[in-house]
């Protein structure tokens, strides 16, 4: 332990120059990491406390390996760390920056062959743009008046407008149980906001298939929490996750996933404002996660099943990030978490982790399951960790359709399965 904690200090010490100020990611290697013990394991624990090293996942099981992106000046230190401590690793992309600017230039393609062939805003052979998703909305609503309404529910820091759509059977009843879905508090994680788009397609497009899910439940979804994120992600730095409200001169940004205010500023969470996990200045310090506050509290007593889109890893998720221990009810929740894993895999052969996020991830603390269910009385709350694509957070637009039709499946599953008991 003594060597451990010795090599980490010095690694520590060779890291801590001059903050990093690109955003091409030319040079960033990107690693896998296969740990044997649990020492390894937590020798990785300890550097992803390190802002300079950005761990893409680090799951708790040493069965699975940990992804983290490395910039070119530490290459040489990371590695040498590791061989001394005779870790296992790969390199599964040796220079991020090329694979994104590819991928970039190849959706740019994509989304002109959509907008001049497809007869809505959005299609799934492209990651589109906020503007265009809430085109999509509106559109829909349009469409489909008896059915579908879209509200402004709020502005993002940078004065975006953040909008829901709620989705009915269009019968005219009030007071209807509710399933409330959100996706992209993470800025980088585009394969969530693609997930939430296809769920609404689904619904309303879709609707006499999937007509049982919407009989005695509205569905009220919110595809973009992080515009702010989100536009900073395709124009100017692809593997931003947090939101755009300056903390200092240096420094912007609050992971939205560390600020809700429920055991906020606890374990998982940094202090440091340059962090990828810093938890904000206060709880709810930002406009974005105040608004999925006030919706989910607005919900409060129709409210049965709170899901929350991220990627990657393949998990299904549920409280609590802050401990290891569970919730009293956490087998109702477990149920639903497990027939969407059954139904993945028996359509596709996928396999999804099912837990809770400490015992089956990381802790981390203040993130929005953990309020839903806590302090919002969800009784289902649950967070979907979609595929990997690329290296893990950049999906190519191939893999976009069938990355959505697979989550569809799970979450329709989750969805009749709470229909059914609740």
């Amino acid at each position: 332990m003594l060597k451990l904690c010795a090599a980490f200090l010095l690694l520590l010490l060779a890291l801590c120059g001059a903050a990093w100020a690109a955003d091409s990611y030319d040079g960033c290697k990107v690693y896998d990491i296969n740990t044997r013990s649990v020492f390894e394991k937590e020798l990785l624990l300890r550097l992803s406390q390190n802002a300079d090293l950005d761990f893409f996942i680090l799951p708790r099981s040493l069965d699975a390996a940990s992804r983290v992106m490395v910039q070119p000046q530490d290459q040489q230190g990371f590695e040498q760390l590791l061989q001394k401590f005779d870790v296992d690793y790969v390199v599964v992309n040796e220079d991020l920056g090329v694979s994104l600017r590819q991928e970039q230039l190849e959706n740019q393609s994509q989304r002109l062959m959509a907008q001049r062939s497809a007869s809505r805003a959005i299609s799934f052979t492209a990651f589109h743009r906020h503007a265009e998703i809430n085109a999509y909305l509106d559109e829909l609503a349009a469409a489909y008046p008896s059915r579908v309404s879209v509200q402004v529910a709020g502005k993002s820091y940078e004065n975006r407008d953040i909008k829901t759509i709620t989705i009915s059977n269009g019968d005219g009843r009030s007071g209807k149980s509710v399933i409330f879905l959100d996706a992209g508090i993470h800025a980088r994680e585009w394969i969530a906001h693609a997930g939430a788009l296809y769920v609404i397609h689904q619904l309303v497009d879709n609707f006499a298939a999937n007509s049982a899910l919407l009989k005695n439940y509205d569905w009220v979804i919110l595809p973009v929490v992080n515009p702010d994120g989100y536009e900073y992600s395709h124009t100017s730095n692809r593997m931003w996750r947090k939101t755009r409200k300056p903390v200092s001169s240096a420094c912007y940004g609050t992971d939205g996933n560390r600020n809700f205010d429920y055991h906020w500023g606890e374990v998982g969470t940094s202090s440091d404002s340059c962090a990828d996990t810093f938890k904000g200045e206060t709880a709810f310090s930002e406009p974005e996660t105040r608004l999925v506050r006030d919706l989910l509290l607005s919900l409060r007593s129709r409210g049965k099943f709170y899901l929350t889109l991220h990627s990657f890893g393949n998990y299904l998720l549920f409280p609590y990030g802050w401990t290891s221990a569970l919730p009293v009810s956490w087998r109702d929740i477990d149920d639903v978490a497990q027939a969407g894993a059954a139904a993945i895999r028996a359509a596709t052969g996928t396999k999804y982790t099912v837990g809770s996020s400490t015992n089956a991830l990381y802790a981390a603390a203040g993130g929005s399951d953990d309020y839903a269910f806590a302090v919002a009385d969800f009784p289902i709350s649950i967070t979907m960790e979609l595929p990997a694509g690329g290296t893990g957070f950049n999906p190519t637009t191939a893999q976009i359709l069938p990355y959505v039709q697979e989550t569809w499946v799970g979450i329709k599953a989750m969805a009749q399965k709470v229909v059914d008991k609740y």
